[in-house]
Formats: C-alpha cells, structure tokens, sequence
C-alpha cells in the first residue's frame, strides 16, 4: 500500500487541519469534508495502521454502562448518550455499503459473562438502570445454562446478554475509510508528517511540521490517541495502558463443540477483562486489558509487542475454553490505549483546537459520532451531539502527573490483577492487593474494565 506523501515544505492553508489518522481523525475529516470543509489531515504514520487498526474489533453501545452514566449525568444526559453509541452500529453499516467497504460488520448480542463465582451479577446495577431509563428490553439475564448455550465453557456460570452489538474486522475498516478519505476531493492527506509546533491564538491556528512545513487554519482537530497525554492542559485528563490480543488459526470444529456460531462478542467481568469474538473465517480472537502503563506519551515497545503478556493471554484463553488446547495461536499484537479517568471519551475546545481523547480501548462506535462532535466544534456548530454531556472542558475527575501517574498506576494494575487472579481460582486476594486496588474506585476513577 503506497503511502501518501508528507507535506512539502512551505507555507499551505486550509479551512480545518486535522491532526491524526486513526478513526477518529479519519471520521472527522469525512465529515467535514462532505460540508464542504477544506481539510488537511496529517498522520505521522499511515493513517489506520495505528491502535484504530488493531482493536478487538467490538461495537459495543453504552447501554451497559447506564448506571454509570446516570451517576454522571442524569437519566437524560445518560439516555441521549446511550441513545447515540446505540446508532452508531448503524451508521458503519450504512457508510460500508454506501462506499462498498467490507469490514465484515457482523450484528449480535454482546454477552457479558461470569466466568468465577465472584462474578456473578456484575451486571445488576447496568440492568437496573436501564429498565429506569424505559430500556429494559436491551439485556437479558442468563443463568450459567443460558450462558454456555451461547458458548459451551465450562466456566461460565451466568451472564447478560445485551441486544445491541456488532463485531468488525478493524483493520479492514481502517483502511477502507483511509481509502475514502483519501479519495475524498475536499480531503488532502500526508502522511509521515509529524506535527512539531502548534500554536492557538485567537484567530486560528498556525502549525508547523518536522520538516519545515507551516500549516495556517481557523481551526484544529486533535485525533491522536494516547499522544494527548504530551498536550499540557489535558496532561492529567487522560493514562496510557496497553491492551493484547491472540488469535487462533481457523477452528471451526471447535465452534461446533462450542456451539458458538452466532458470532456473539463475549466479555467477562475481570476488572481486566477478556474479551473474546469469533471472525469471518472462523478463528477465535481473544483479548486481555491486561497490558503495562505508558509513562506519560512515551510510546514504549511494550505497548505493541509484550511476549509476556501475550503469553499470558494465550494461557487465559486455554482456561476460559480448553477446547482449545492443541490449537495453534497464529497471530498476536497490541497497542496502547488512551484511558479516561472516567472510562468515557470525552471533547472540547481549547481555543481554536478541538481534542476527542479517552476511549479507553472502546473507540470503534464512538469515533463515529465522536467524528460528528469534532466536526460541529471546529466549524462553530451547536448541535444536539455538542450538547451531549461529555462534550466540553475535561472531565470531572483528574490523574496525579507523572511520575505518580505512571508509578501509582502500575502499581494499581498489578493489584487489580491480583485481585482478579484470586477470584479465578475462587480465593479472596490478600489484603494489601485488595486495599490497592479499591484506590480508583475511592479517588472517583472508573477503572479500567
């Protein structure tokens, strides 16, 4: 695949510069430009080739963090957000078809699975909460019988299947939107082209590249991931972890023994959760948030690839389905993940530059209207999407700065893992991990499942 070419040195303009080619920027640019917005987007890579291309390819709506959500916001601000990631399985299908894109998009029920005793009912207080917003008909509640009907582990002993989800091959949506985008008349894309300098003033922004390129627009668009963490004034508003995942080679005789052959994405309900789906051609692909913290917007190896803890995801997967066992994993990788401190993505404007950050490893449906969202900010629309709750200045809660950032949080997620491990083998954890990893819930922090 031929890259686009970086910009060229000189002075260029354009009505919006969009910083970052992973779906976020990618969506925001398409937006624009079928408004009929100037834009020039930059990607100091390939765009879509990033963590956009890499995910675990789940659709997930916000529905199962209803309760969460009308702590934060109210049943209003909870229902019209929930309301909207609900739409955006939707808008990928339509867009697909219309661009003849195959992301090999797949609709089925997400199951929320216990997979250890300790599990179970994880899930009442999602439940409750969305029978009080008149939703109840999103989620059911499954016994362990309902749960292996699904999928036969011999772990599961219960679950909530929400009616409202999709899976998706990322990288083959990342690189049809790239296509399009690329294609798109009112779109001029360079890639390899890394941002330097970016000032905002009062009358727009002036940016200027690595390679001596200055770029003037009345307005920016920061779609870069974990990299806001190195953006001053949203330093503390965001972590960086990694998350892993394996796949296997095809088996489709096990997902006959399985009985998983509605292609349902699974979740468990580890505060490092896995996160199990199967794909096209029959393989299984499986996930573990349980990746290293990034120091700051440090980009560290270990983010991408970690054998250790592909490793360790590989032997998670062989207990959740030993059925498994003999099969060979085939493929593995990972990526860091910008976390919101309240596991929600959230935008705003500092001056002429608009930010989306924080999706927290869930950033396939919420790039899309987050698209919408940053288009209307950068072109001074007020909208029914800017007024959504998790659009404007931070969010309500902060991270310490680095070094406590990165010191603290490492410490937390080898506790949380603790913590989790423990109830796998239906033991309590010892006190030390236990007093550790309660800290986010007590600081207000939603972390990190």
């Amino acid at each position: 695949m031929t890259p686009e070419p970086a910009l060229a040195a000189g002075a260029h303009t354009a009505d919006v510069l969009v910083i970052g080619g992973g779906y976020l920027g990618m969506w925001t640019a398409w937006q624009l430009a079928e408004r009929g917005a100037d834009v020039l987007l930059v990607e100091a890579d390939r765009c879509g080739h990033g963590p956009s291309g890499r995910n675990g390819g789940f659709v997930n709506p916000l529905w199962d963090r209803a309760a969460e959500l009308r702590e934060m916001f109210g049943d209003d601000g909870a229902r019209r957000l929930c309301e909207v990631s609900a739409g955006a399985i939707d808008d990928i299908e339509q867009w697909c078809d219309a661009h003849d894109v195959d992301a090999h998009l797949h609709r089925a029920p997400m199951l929320e699975v216990a997979a250890t005793e300790g599990q179970v009912g994880d899930w009442e207080e999602g439940v409750a909460a969305c029978r009080a917003l008149g939703a109840g008909d999103e989620v059911d509640i499954l016994d362990a019988r309902g749960a292996r009907a699904i999928c036969d582990s011999p772990e599961f002993r219960g679950g909530a299947l929400w009616a409202q989800a999709a899976t998706i091959h990322p990288a083959r949506l990342s690189l049809g939107l790239r296509h399009q985008v690329i294609g798109h008349r009112g779109v001029r894309v360079h890639e390899h082209t890394r941002i330097a300098a970016l000032e905002d003033g009062d009358h727009g922004v002036r940016a200027t590249t690595n390679a001596g390129a200055t770029i003037s627009a009345p307005a920016a668009v920061l779609a870069i991931n974990h990299a806001s963490a190195a953006v001053d004034p949203l330093k503390r508003a965001l972590s960086v972890a990694s998350s892993h995942a394996v796949a296997t080679e095809p088996v489709p005789d096990v997902l006959e023994r399985l009985g998983w052959t509605g292609g349902e994405p699974i979740a468990d309900c580890r505060t490092m959760l896995h996160y199990f789906r199967t794909t096209q051609d029959h393989r299984i692909v499986f996930g573990w948030g349980g990746g290293r913290m990034g120091y700051g917007a440090r980009h560290r190896n270990a983010l991408d690839n970690d054998s250790e803890v592909q490793n360790a995801t590989v032997r998670h997967l062989r207990e959740l389905l030993p059925q498994l066992i003999g099969k060979r994993i085939t493929h593995a990788w990972g990526g860091p993940i910008d976390v919101s401190p309240v596991h929600l993505p959230w935008f705003g404007s500092l001056r002429s530059v608009h930010y989306g950050m924080g999706f927290t490893g869930n950033g396939v449906g919420p790039t899309v209207w987050g698209g919408r969202i940053l288009a209307d900010l950068a072109t001074g629309v007020s909208s029914a999407m800017t007024r959504l709750p998790n659009v404007g200045g931070l969010p309500p809660r902060r991270f310490p700065p680095e070094p406590l950032r990165y010191l603290g949080g490492a410490v937390i997620r080898q506790a949380l893992m603790r913590v989790d491990d423990a109830d796998q083998r239906g033991r309590r954890a010892d006190p030390l991990a236990r007093g550790i990893g309660a800290l986010p819930a007590l600081l207000g922090l939603r972390l990190p499942r």
